[in-house]
């Protein structure tokens, strides 16, 4: 039987976090991520989300919207999602063909995706029209077991280390740090246009970021790095973002995520995800003095 596409409704909300914790465990899913991601989309992002259903059972869905942070326009994203034990029915294609005509209505003209390094998702996404750009991935740390780098005794003259918490009276310093590390990261769709209205909705007030969790770490009061952490009270916990300012070179940026990892372990979690773009050395440097090795490898496409 074909499953049926039909759009979200807020009570899907727990079946599609289950599905995306089977499909992508890497990820943090929550229920009530999954319900902000769509209630709190921005206008201009266009983003539907639409799901699979087969006999009563959300078995897929794909989020698709306009990437409108960026300068240049007409770009998208879409990523169909379909579960282990029901693939190979037609539920991808359908999730991508709905995801796509709701695209193109709204303007786009290239289309960016995710595709599993394996043949049947490789082979699925060329069968669209979709070609490989660039290789990105996912890395894991067994937290519980991790020997972590120990924090400095005395921290250098004028730096300080902040939870996301110290600012919430005034998070605008840590949204503008963070708009510099997305602009400086690569990728096919790095943002350069990050509104503030946008990303106080979409990560400072996310239900799954975790403010205790993320660290920020000053020097002579000026934010230089920041770690912006998301956990699923599953014992799951995922660096969203790790950057640093361009006036201060790498440090900081270890520094941040070696605080944020040792709070995260005493706060009970036991395993710790980062997604990595292949062409981001610097970073893939500092995860792996940390402890993280590969653990899900993929492609990023276009078409």
């Amino acid at each position: 039987m074909m499953p049926a596409v039909r759009a979200f409704r807020p009570a899907d909300a727990k079946a599609v976090a289950d599905l995306r914790r089977a499909v992508l465990p890497y990820l943090i899913s929550t229920p009530q991520g999954v319900a902000r991601q769509v209630s709190a989309a921005p206008a201009a992002q266009c983003l539907r989300l639409f799901v699979a259903e087969l006999d009563g059972r959300i078995v897929g869905a794909v989020h698709s919207g306009l990437v409108h942070e960026l300068g240049a326009p007409g770009r998208a994203a879409a990523t169909p999602l379909v579960h282990p034990d029901h693939r190979g029915r037609g539920a991808g294609g359908a999730l991508l063909t709905a995801a796509e005509a709701q695209l193109t209505a709204a303007g786009a003209t290239r289309l960016f995706a995710r595709a599993a390094d394996e043949p049947g998702a490789l082979a699925f996404a060329a069968h669209r029209g979709y070609r490989r750009t660039r290789p990105a991935g996912f890395l894991r740390l067994d937290l519980a077991g991790a020997r972590l780098p120990p924090l400095p005794g005395r921290l250098p003259p004028g730096v300080r280390l902040c939870t996301g918490a110290d600012f919430g009276a005034d998070p605008y310093p840590l949204f503008a740090a963070d708009a510099e590390a997305a602009a400086d990261g690569p990728g096919d769709t790095a943002g350069d246009a990050m509104a503030y209205e946008n990303w106080l909705l979409r990560t400072w007030e996310h239900p799954d970021h975790d403010l205790g969790l993320t660290t920020v770490v000053t020097v002579d009061g000026e934010i230089a790095a920041c770690t912006l952490a998301t956990t699923d009270g599953l014992g799951r916990y995922s660096s969203g973002t790790t950057g640093t300012r361009r006036a201060f070179g790498r440090g900081p940026a270890r520094l941040a995520a070696t605080d944020s990892l040792r709070r995260a372990r005493d706060a009970g979690c036991t395993e710790a995800f980062t997604g990595h773009d292949a062409a981001n050395t610097p970073m893939l440097a500092i995860n792996h003095a940390l402890g993280y090795r590969p653990y899900a490898a993929g492609w990023r496409c276009v078409r």
